[in-house]
């Protein structure tokens, strides 16, 4: 089971539209998931609008017990193979600025007995997304110590930057206090616009700062993104030219983010440091680019989809 948290501590950069963005991508590829919805604004929670629970977040993050967390676990109302498990404004009573150890580890606990709370017949969960809030306290802090990757979400504009680094200190800090199987999956830019002279300088600058930890698929600012999430739907049934091109960037970041664990296990913070990466970890695959293109819907007079405009962050 894959468990990333998806994060950063900038406001309005598009966390929970990358968490959703890859829930759609995993449900149209038979990837069975659940979103765990810790943002006290509850976005994830109201687009995948799942049936009403008898708990939520914030019973299970007071006493994570195989019971609770079955009731706070709901199908979305996306279709089978998306779950969440309910978000409640309450939880901003629980974001304390300095937990201790007990409270931090208490979503580690509460996903730990998601598998013995399936049925002999179900699909276990191949992939936990943990859509956080933009702020540095329990609740970001136990999505870090409950996962073992964390993708920072950044857009291309000078206060972004400065909280991505401010999230990628996090990571660190909480990787050496409480979880070293914790690592830094990448850095991905949403919302870029191909002729933006600004956006081209930020990225270069993510590249200058993260190295090879950019991630080599940038999502692009289109508004079928709004549309989508606003009509409560996937992506990838949201059928226009600019709702395909952003499926087909999150294909290929899903691809990215369910062969992480097939990768050495080697420290990604030591990579980054060094000069000159390998090529493979910074290219996508030619496999993964025909894999995301087959798995991406078009309309009956579409024409081919093609490789993205955005596969590769640094655009001309």
């Amino acid at each position: 089971m894959h468990t990333v948290a998806v994060l950063s501590l900038k406001g309005g950069v598009g966390k929970t539209t990358v968490a959703l963005g890859l829930a759609s991508a995993a449900l149209r590829r038979g990837v069975r998931t659940l979103v765990v919805d810790l943002d006290p604004q509850c976005n994830s929670t109201a687009t995948l609008e799942p049936a009403e629970t008898e708990a939520t977040l914030f019973h299970v993050l007071q006493k994570p017990t195989p019971e609770i967390v079955r009731a706070a676990i709901a199908p979305s109302g996306w279709g089978e193979g998306v779950d969440v498990l309910v978000g409640a404004e309450e939880v901003e009573g629980l974001n304390h600025p300095d937990p201790g150890t007990n409270k931090l580890s208490r979503l580690e606990k509460a996903l730990s007995t998601v598998h013995d709370m399936l049925e002999e017949d179900e699909q276990p969960y191949q992939l936990v997304l943990l859509d956080c809030p933009p702020s540095l306290g329990q609740l970001t802090r136990s999505a870090l110590v409950a996962a073992d990757r964390a993708l920072l979400v950044t857009e291309p504009t000078m206060f972004a930057v400065s909280g991505v680094q401010r999230a990628f200190e996090a990571v660190q800090a909480e990787r050496e206090e409480h979880n070293p199987d914790l690592q830094p999956l990448g850095v991905v830019v949403n919302r870029v616009r191909p002729r933006s002279h600004e956006h081209q300088f930020r990225i270069d600058e993510l590249r200058d700062i993260f190295g090879p930890l950019v991630m080599p698929v940038a999502l692009p600012d289109r508004l079928a993104v709004q549309q989508a999430q606003g009509a409560c739907m996937p992506i990838h049934m949201w059928n226009t030219p600019g709702a395909r091109e952003v499926a087909l960037a999150f294909n290929l970041l899903l691809a990215r983010v369910l062969r992480s664990s097939r990768r050495r296990t080697r420290s990604v913070f030591a990579q980054a440091e060094e000069q000159a990466p390998e090529v493979e970890e910074t290219e996508i695959e030619e496999t993964e680019v025909e894999e995301a293109v087959e798995e991406t819907p078009a309309a009956p007079d579409a024409g081919p989809v093609g490789r993205p405009q955005f596969m590769e962050p640094h655009l001309p």
